[in-house]
């Protein structure tokens, strides 16, 4: 393949364009600077560690070490659920449904592929597994996280609404449907949409990579639209789950509701 080598001058004249922009949001008092620059240094440090594992990993082709990297990035995407909601269960609890959904979805959609579809040997060759479920749980952490932020948020702001359709007699499941529903919707629109415009509005990252490091473009093609319904699998069913049980959450075994789960709520 014939790729082309990028120097630290050329990454260094992109960053000048990030620094450009956090400058933009200092003058324009948009308090959006330190994100930006925080997030570029973020980006910038753990695609270079990732870059060093993945080249060890190459190397050294082992179940063990592959295992342990892919539990490593399901415990971080975790993380970045929680940090992501303007309300979320406290404590474990909240962790833990993040988690939860992201592995019954991203990671049986990953093993699917890599066991069923792609069928390489070893099934858990680094070169394949690694990115694989890396952008199914990527794209899942970020509907998951859509999903909850909605339905905390609007059973906060609804809970008189909530309240009052228990005490008319409706079960639990029944007097957050409607929350439930809007919850799911809202966490797979974003993916939705990158399939809608895939190849007319942009090229996707995965394509683009292969056909910029010399792939024909129609194996980038097939590729890139085989990732795309993974994807959007992994998204669909894991904020279904995290939705279904975080709705299950906001209710005590009695199904009166318990908004003091949340950060910052109370009965």
């Amino acid at each position: 393949m014939n790729l082309i080598s990028l120097s630290p001058v050329d990454l260094s004249l992109a960053a000048l364009l990030v620094l450009a922009l956090a400058g933009f949001s200092w003058w324009l008092r948009l308090g959006m600077e330190r994100r930006l620059l925080v997030a570029a240094l973020r980006t910038t440090v753990q695609l270079l560690l990732i870059g060093v594992i993945l080249k060890a990993l190459f190397e050294h082709v082992q179940l063990a070490w592959v295992t342990l990297t892919a539990l490593v990035m399901l415990a971080i995407a975790g993380r970045e659920v929680m940090a992501r909601q303007q309300r979320r269960f406290a404590g474990w609890r909240g962790y833990g449904l993040g988690v939860f959904a992201m592995f019954v979805s991203a990671f049986a959609v990953a093993l699917l592929a890599l066991l069923v579809i792609i069928g390489n040997r070893p099934w858990y060759q680094p070169q394949y597994a690694i990115p694989l479920l890396g952008m199914l749980l990527g794209n899942t952490m970020n509907g998951i996280a859509l999903g909850l932020d909605r339905l905390t948020t609007g059973a906060w702001q609804q809970r008189a609404v909530i309240e009052t359709r228990l005490m008319l007699g409706q079960t639990a499941n029944e007097a957050i449907a409607d929350m439930r529903w809007e919850a799911m919707r809202v966490g797979m629109i974003p993916i939705v949409n990158a399939m809608a415009a895939a190849g007319v509005v942009s090229l996707p990252g995965m394509m683009t990579g292969q056909i910029l490091a010399g792939a024909a473009p129609f194996e980038a093609v097939k590729y890139q639209i085989l990732i795309m319904f993974l994807i959007t699998a992994g998204t669909g069913f894991g904020t279904m789950v995290a939705v279904w049980r975080g709705a299950s959450d906001l209710f005590d075994e009695r199904e009166r509701l318990r908004l003091e789960r949340l950060v910052g709520g109370k009965s």
